[in-house]
């Protein structure tokens, strides 16, 4: 065995160290502090939670090395402490120490301590030394802001009931990171999903036109999300057929649904894009700009107007206009990642198209935002406030990655290769301002581009405060 070491990450926390603890011991705190950059899979979990005597096996990644990782909680002190060790894994030893505590001028404070040692041979060399510091530093930087943020936004409706909530499309890029926000911070969900539903899940089927609406009464709010892809392959006939019905059909069924219940719910978030305003060159679009032209402007009117049922049975809807969401768990940033991590990446087209992009953690904040501000109806631009063109997007995500950007893709060869699709969704100039959402009070966690590709790809490890020993 190594020599153990210490590490030690320290942060401050917006609420007390009660709530800090709660948020840990909730279903979904796992997902919500592992890094996107570094997937873990939950293979086992045997317990309760963070409680003593509870067992999770993971699957992970260490380098170039896959390995399962077993930890045992063996520690559990409510509203200050627990702590897990390692049984098994890339580790000699590894115990970690999760502590909260008050601070008398208010908020809380946060204390990760691990105490590990480096395993010998050639896995001690690959995560040895230097290597393994780094990956704590990145790993903790995450996962305090993660903490910091949830908390603060939870925080902001502390003064609410908690609230039961249907997601659908709860296993995509966005749902399967609202989901675990929405439970550590105390709220139930229940998933719509198609076949056998688990516990708590609610069936739908709506290829068929089929909801299990019994089992949706007493849901306070419904967040939709489901769609199939958009910007996979080139858009045949059969493709586009998909994407309309995916879209329409499923949300008119949705919408029927709920406005047929005893008791319908008071707010409806139904996932919609900037497609709406097809591509308008330099055009400063807001909330109250005419829809464009295109297929995805004709889909996402069409995708918009199928929750009249809804809004007629009196129900607040949010048609939630998303921009191209950037995380390292998915979407349009992962595909981009591998050419411009080999140095070939570059502007498509002439790279003066702009692009409205928004952080997966803004995104889910504007949710949450809009499940509890009952002055949010209609269209809200889901994007972030400073849009940039595509060349500025291309260099800046090379600078974070730190390669260059100068292989560019030029539009003939987008529109040989991806045909409409490309035309539609590589070449779209959109230049879109969240006008709503920035009068209604949200705030951006990510407001700058560099900022959202740092965080979601581990390129900073500001906020802690670290100590090695």
């Amino acid at each position: 065995m190594g020599k153990s070491q210490v590490f030690e990450a320290r942060s401050q926390m917006p609420v007390d160290a009660e709530e800090v603890f709660a948020w840990h011991a909730r279903e979904g705190a796992f997902q919500r502090l592992t890094p996107p950059w570094e997937p873990v899979e939950v293979v086992e979990h045997h317990g309760d939670g963070i409680r003593e005597g509870s067992r999770v096996v993971m699957r992970m990644r260490v380098g170039p090395v896959s390995l399962q990782w077993v930890a045992r909680h063996t520690r559990y002190s409510p509203g200050s402490l627990f702590q897990d060790v390692q049984e098994s894994g890339p580790f000699a030893r590894w115990v970690h120490t999760h502590r909260m505590w008050d601070e008398p001028s208010g908020g809380s404070v946060l204390e990760d301590d691990v105490e590990y040692a480096l395993p010998v041979g050639a896995l001690g060399r690959v995560v040895g030394g230097g290597y393994a510091r780094h990956r704590l530093e990145r790993m903790f930087a995450y996962r305090h802001s993660v903490t910091r943020e949830d908390l603060r936004r939870h925080a902001a409706f502390a003064g609410q009931r908690q609230l039961t909530v249907a997601v659908s499309g709860a296993s995509g890029l966005v749902g399967s990171a609202l989901v675990p926000f929405l439970t550590t911070g105390g709220h139930r969900v229940r998933r719509l999903v198609r076949g056998r539903p688990g516990a708590g899940d609610i069936a739908w089927a709506p290829g068929q036109g089929e909801m299990d609406v019994v089992a949706l009464e007493g849901v306070d709010a419904v967040v939709h999300l489901a769609g199939a892809p958009i910007a996979e392959g080139r858009w045949t006939p059969e493709r586009k057929a998909l994407i309309r019905r995916s879209r329409v059909e499923g949300t008119r069924v949705l919408s029927e649904s709920l406005a047929r219940l005893a008791r319908p719910p008071r707010v409806l978030v139904s996932a919609s894009a900037m497609g709406f305003y097809g591509s308008r060159g330099d055009e400063v679009l807001t909330e109250s700009s005419a829809s464009g032209e295109g297929f995805l402007a004709d889909v996402t009117r069409e995708w918009e107007a199928a929750t009249a049922p809804a809004e007629q049975a009196g129900i607040r809807v949010v048609h939630l206009r998303l921009g191209v969401v950037l995380s390292a768990r998915g979407g349009a940033l992962v595909k981009m990642l591998p050419a411009f991590e080999a140095g070939a990446g570059g502007r498509i087209g002439d790279g003066q198209q702009w692009m409205s992009w928004v952080s997966l953690e803004d995104v889910i904040g504007l949710v949450h935002f809009a499940l509890f501000t009952e002055a949010l109806r209609g269209p809200v631009n889901a994007v972030a406030p400073n849009p940039v063109r595509q060349e500025d997007f291309a260099r800046t995500l090379g600078q974070v990655l730190s390669r260059p950007a100068l292989v560019p893709l030029p539009a003939p060869a987008v529109r040989t290769l991806f045909g409409e699709m490309g035309e539609e969704t590589l070449l779209l100039s959109s230049r879109i301002r969240p006008e709503v959402a920035e009068r209604a009070g949200f705030s951006f966690l990510h407001p700058s581009l560099e900022q959202a590709l740092r965080f979601t790809l581990g390129k900073t490890t500001e906020g802690p405060r670290f100590r090695h020993g």
